[in-house]
């Protein structure tokens, strides 16, 4: 066992820790009080060092002023004067910090200091571009059910004005659509928010919070549809240093011109914050300029390619199964199996695989019920046993489900340029109703917007697609993914869309593995009419009465 004591530190020594770990005797402890950069370039000299890192931080930076001037960039009490005081202290110790970085480590050691972002009023298309990064970054994103989106700013509501379309033939086109689609979406909250509230009832039992919230979420829910792509929303993004390099090339190569102009604006606020991370993703530098090379590159030849093969898209109907599974492995089941046991034997997986394979129904059904028997609920993952079975499902659903479901970030996936040819969706709760056909007149009119402008803009014609347009996308995923991903997209809160995809790729599988029934116990099949009450009532219910310690 290790002991607490085995550094010593003078009194001096002592008080200057304080302020930057929080145990300064304990052998686990917290950094506190650092910039990001130096957390990275401490902790990529700690690999390669002998110290300890408490004795590395005062030895090679609390007291190295020559090299890095510590106190200025650590110090200043936050008026103006000191943090211009501790920008160019960073500034100056650059050639320090880099010097470290390329040579104590890796790309990986871009992954030991990160940095929070906000990207405000960016399009729902330039999101999606973002959040496609999934290691390494931690995106939330402005809600559609919790936030009313009908909203004007200076006159008018809050889309993206694209420039290219700004200053093409389809300015006014383009425009007016988003404009009436705002309207019609607005202009139907409050008549389809009585609709909700006489179908459903208060029970008196319920809260009135808890009430008005599910009411408001089921409404916006039904009427996100209408917001065009292209509808301005606000991002919170944590990531590391090496995330974020990747990010900033990608968006600094689209072809989108917000998303080029975010990738610039992003680089100057994080080159404030973590500059040695992100230093590769200027334009000019070498790194920046062969992925450059390469990506865009390699996207126009694929364009080429497509455009060669490409056949007519045609109208689908909305009897069109949204849910495909195309490819899986037929010996999943006992692969799995002979996982589950893997780490309790000292066989290797082969023979295990082998072993298995000859084992009867039930002995296999018998490893499988010990793997999951005693989930009691959908938070107790399991094993990564299940992670040798592994699914490629195609979707075909409204953009807003796919947005929530593109938030799974433990899969591959990759979509096809957003439509409206693959027709859209209409919820239940608005079909046969006085508001349907108000509903689909505007998603029609959109269409011939977008039909317009896609002959000769198709990716900026993106951001006139309303969300109930669908979409095309595939998902690469093993079954422990999978299994998170439909029990807590099923789950009664959830959008009526996605509930129906998720509860389409559990039966899926299921239909073609039957012994992975047992996997997927938490998957909710059951309708639900204002499904958000139960979770906005435990809110309620908390705020009332909080855990005491």
């Amino acid at each position: 066992m290790i002991t607490d004591d085995y550094e010593e530190f003078s009194e001096t020594q002592i008080k200057k820790l304080k302020r930057y770990v929080t145990n300064t005797s304990s052998h686990v402890f917290v950094l506190k009080n650092l910039p990001e950069v130096i957390k990275g370039a401490l902790f990529s000299r700690y690999s390669r060092s002998s110290l300890g890192l408490r004795s590395l931080l005062l030895k090679e930076f609390v007291d190295n002023e020559q090299d890095i001037a510590f106190q200025s960039i650590v110090g200043g009490e936050g008026d103006e004067e000191s943090t211009n005081q501790q920008t160019e202290a960073i500034q100056k110790a650059q050639s320090f910090y880099d010097r470290i970085l390329d040579g104590y480590g890796d790309d990986s050691i871009g992954e030991l200091g990160g940095a929070h972002i906000a990207i405000e009023n960016i399009s729902m298309i330039v999101a999606k571009q973002i959040e496609d990064l999934r290691i390494g970054g931690s995106p939330l994103e402005k809600s559609t059910r919790y936030i009313y989106f009908d909203q004007k700013v200076q006159g008018d509501y809050l889309f993206y004005k694209e420039p290219v379309l700004m200053t093409s033939a389809h300015r006014h086109l383009y425009v007016d659509t988003c404009r009436m689609l705002f309207e019609t979406y607005s202009r139907l909250i409050p008549p389809v928010m009585q609709m909700v509230e006489e179908r459903v009832p208060k029970d008196p039992a319920s809260s009135k919070t808890a009430y008005a919230a599910a009411c408001r979420a089921k409404v916006l829910d039904m009427l996100r549809g209408l917001l065009p792509a292209g509808t301005l929303t606000n991002m919170g993004l944590y990531g590391n240093g090496r995330f974020f390099e990747h990010l900033l090339h990608k968006l600094q190569s689209h072809t989108l011109a917000e998303a080029q102009e975010i990738g610039r604006r992003a680089l100057e606020e994080l080159s404030c914050v973590i500059p040695s991370f992100v230093r590769r993703a200027r334009p000019e530098h070498k790194t920046h300029v062969a992925f450059s090379h390469f990506y865009e590159g390699m996207q126009e030849e694929l364009v080429l390619i497509a455009k060669k093969r490409r056949k007519n898209l045609i109208m689908h109907s909305e009897e069109e199964p949204s849910v495909k599974l195309l490819s899986w492995d037929e010996k999943a089941v006992e692969k799995v199996a002979a996982a589950l046991i893997y780490p309790y034997t000292q066989e290797s997986l082969e023979e295990l695989q082998k072993t298995v394979s000859a084992l009867s129904e039930e002995e296999i059904a018998e490893i499988l019920d010990a793997g999951c028997i005693m989930r009691e609920g959908r938070r107790h993952r399991s094993p990564r046993a299940l992670e040798h079975a592994s699914f490629t499902f195609e979707l075909l659903s409204d953009f807003g489900s796919y947005r929530d479901l593109h938030r799974h970030r433990m899969l591959t996936q990759e979509r096809q340029l957003l439509t409206c040819s693959h027709g859209f969706f209409v919820p239940n709760e608005l079909k046969k109703t006085a508001f349907e056909t108000e509903y689909v007149h505007a998603l029609k009119e959109a269409k011939k917007a977008y039909d317009q402008i896609a002959q000769e803009l198709p990716e900026e014609a993106q951001y006139v697609v309303p969300m109930a347009f669908r979409i095309r996308w595939y998902f690469v995923v093993n079954l422990r993914s999978l299994q998170w991903l439909t029990e807590l997209r099923s789950s009664a809160a959830g959008h009526p869309s996605y509930r129906h995809t998720a509860q389409e790729m559990a039966k899926a599988v299921i239909a073609q593995f039957p012994a992975f029934e047992r996997f997927f116990k938490f998957v909710d099949y059951d309708g639900h009419e204002l499904g958000r009450l139960g979770q906005e009532q435990k809110k309620v219910n908390k705020q009332s009465h909080p855990a005491t310690l």
